[in-house]
């Protein structure tokens, strides 16, 4: 007999990851999902390399295995799992009637903090670039549009010229390479100042390669949100991408806690389980506000790229055609601050993003981000916030360090019917 002391507590369960890690999605879903492995410790985890585009990989049909996390793409991969006849739980959502439990992003809520982050801005007009076809595409496009409807504008749609023969979304996104000319054109066409949602960051890098070969500036005349928050992907545009990011590591978590309850007999969800986004990561590629004053609008470009240097009113004056009196009219009149008031903000949000991203001392940040001296930045920011410096560093390391994962709950059934796209 096994002495008691070596004895497992529990069985260990046998799970297959099928999820790629070549896009920051994909790696958010294996972190959330490696965090319950490593709480738990009764998972044997297989993975390896694997395109969430790719069809069932070899091992997978005669692998004798208690349960399966995928992001099932194609009915191919659906059809493999089903014979495996055991528990599986669904992160993708493109085979709807696959009859595995699914977990996914809330699509709807996505498209409305999209629309919301343009409308704060003070966008009127409104534009849409995705991959017509791909499911997640055209959900976002439909609530988005829904959202705007609601605040009452219309949105323009780009609608390439045909449709890919395959059905896999990676052949919906190979739109974007096949038909820049055609989406240049669109861009080109819309009414400016625009706020466009692209379907995701690949879509929106994209877009905004394709303003600046048009000669269109980016954001003052196109701005630009994309989906994920794809780091490499959003710091990599020109300008830095702005994104909606989705909880993709509390989505790999809960899938996790799913499968575990259903590996141990509990039934799976009745209704697809659908998980908030956290909120919007803001870069340059929208931080703006809609200006159809020209000259002002040049002089609120000269004064964001230039507001970690020495600056002086008089300056962003000359650069929009403006004596320094008139400017701060119409700055007050349109951006509601003065030019002073917006060099500030911008200082204090970068200085923010430093305190959050780097261990850099305080003096270091205040020389990056034009305050000078580490006694001016702490008693600003001290002064806008309600916090010192060192404090906000604190609260922000603290909560990047224990991420909120939730449990699995029942999809709310939004009202109303979904516009077509």
């Amino acid at each position: 007999m096994t002495p008691a002391a070596f004895r497992k507590p529990f069985s260990t369960r046998s799970v297959a990851l099928l999820i790629e890690s070549s896009r920051a999605y994909g790696r958010a879903l294996l972190l959330g999902i490696s965090k319950f492995v490593r709480q738990h410790r009764n998972w044997s985890v297989q993975s390896e390399e694997w395109r969430w585009t790719d069809g069932p990989p070899a091992w997978l049909k005669a692998w004798r295995g208690d349960g399966i996390i995928a992001r099932v793409e194609t009915r191919e991969v659906a059809s493999a799992i089903q014979a495996l006849r055991i528990p599986a739980v669904d992160v993708r959502g493109s085979v709807g009637d696959s009859g595995l439990p699914l977990i996914d992003t809330d699509d709807e809520k996505v498209a409305i903090l999209a629309a919301e982050h343009l409308l704060s801005r003070g966008f009127r007009q409104f534009a849409f670039c995705g991959f017509v076809g791909a499911n997640y595409s055209d959900k976002r496009c439909r609530w988005f549009q829904a959202r705007l409807a609601r605040a009452g504008f219309r949105c323009s749609v780009y609608q390439p010229p045909e449709a890919p023969r395959d059905r896999q979304t990676i052949e919906y996104e190979k739109q974007g390479l096949f038909f820049q000319d055609d989406v240049a054109a669109w861009l080109l066409r819309l009414p400016k100042p625009v706020g466009l949602m692209a379907c995701n960051d690949i879509r929106g890098q994209q877009v905004t390669k394709l303003c600046r070969r048009s000669g269109l500036m980016v954001p003052e005349e196109v701005a630009v949100v994309g989906v994920d928050n794809d780091e490499v992907l959003c710091e990599l545009s020109d300008p830095p991408l702005t994104s909606v990011v989705p909880d993709a590591a509390g989505i790999g978590y809960d899938a996790a806690v799913l499968l575990d309850g259903l590996m141990a007999g509990k039934p799976p969800p009745p209704k697809p389980v659908l998980v908030a986004p956290l909120g919007v990561i803001t870069r340059g590629s929208s931080d703006v506000l809609a200006l159809e004053d020209p000259q002002l609008a040049a002089g609120l470009r000269f004064l964001r790229e230039n507001a970690f240097h020495r600056l002086d009113v008089s300056e962003v004056a000359r650069a929009a055609g403006l004596s320094r009196r008139v400017l701060e009219r119409r700055f007050l009149a349109r951006v509601g601050r003065s030019p002073k008031a917006e060099v500030i903000r911008l200082r204090l949000e970068r200085a923010k993003e430093l305190l959050h991203e780097t261990h850099w001392p305080l003096a270091e940040i205040a020389e990056k981000t034009g305050f000078t001296h580490a006694e001016y930045l702490h008693a600003v920011f001290t002064g806008k916030t309600g916090m010192t410096p060192g404090a906000f560093r604190k609260r922000r390391q603290a909560a990047a360090d224990q991420p909120s994962f939730r449990q699995p709950r029942p999809r709310r059934q939004p009202g109303g019917a979904i516009p077509k796209c």
